[in-house]
């Protein structure tokens, strides 16, 4: 019986939602945007607070096992006032929480996606090695789209940028392509899954 009811209302709402794609009637488009601009918002701030409690006692928990004190400290600091900030000064241009955000966030948020830099780098030398006859064609197309990306290309050669783009529009679009529609499979078939009851593991497994 408790599992009864989640099932049910899962089932209707997949079904429900699934429908209104192949209708144009007013009650179609009335749901589907109720829907998508008032629940999922409500849903939204729901999983909002499930992240922030999380957050707050994973970090907790660090601070009282010592494991990374400072950094904890710091991170449920950051947590605690930003919204002070925005709820003191407002999140207007002049705002502190404005220039907390332009001053610490961003340039945070560079440095790692800096560093990521390095890690695909470090990840490309150790894939793109000519151990066979298809790694040697990844390497030679990537050195060909990274040297095509460059400035000092038009200087080599002009068809050098035009053979980059094509590269990027018809044989990398093509795996792209499957890719999209392989990811597309599965979800649908998750999706049905989850409305028909067959997949349960959001029902705490069982």
């Amino acid at each position: 019986m408790p599992t009864r009811l989640p099932l049910l209302i899962c089932l209707v709402s997949g079904v429900v939602m699934f429908l209104q794609y192949f209708s144009r009637h007013p009650v179609a488009k009335l749901i589907y945007q109720t829907v998508t601009n008032d629940w999922w918002q409500v849903i939204f701030a729901f999983t909002l607070i499930v992240g922030v409690a999380s957050f707050i006692k994973i970090t907790l928990r660090k601070i009282s096992q010592k494991k990374d004190k400072t950094y904890s400290l710091i991170a449920l600091g950051g947590l605690i006032l930003m919204p002070v900030l925005a709820l003191i000064g407002g999140t207007n241009i002049e705002s502190p929480f404005q220039w907390a955000f332009e001053n610490l966030l961003a340039p945070m948020q560079a440095t790692v996606f800096s560093l990521l830099a390095f890690f695909v780098a470090s990840a490309s030398f150790r894939g793109f090695r000519a151990r066979s006859i298809p790694a040697a064609i990844l390497l030679g197309t990537a050195l060909l789209v990274l040297i095509g990306r460059l400035p000092i290309a038009e200087h080599i050669s002009e068809s050098i940028p035009d053979l980059t783009f094509w590269i990027k529009n018809y044989p990398s679009m093509a795996a792209r392509r499957a890719i999209l529609i392989g990811i597309g499979l599965g979800s649908m078939t998750t999706a049905l899954r989850v409305i028909l009851g067959i997949e349960r593991t959001y029902l705490s497994g069982k």
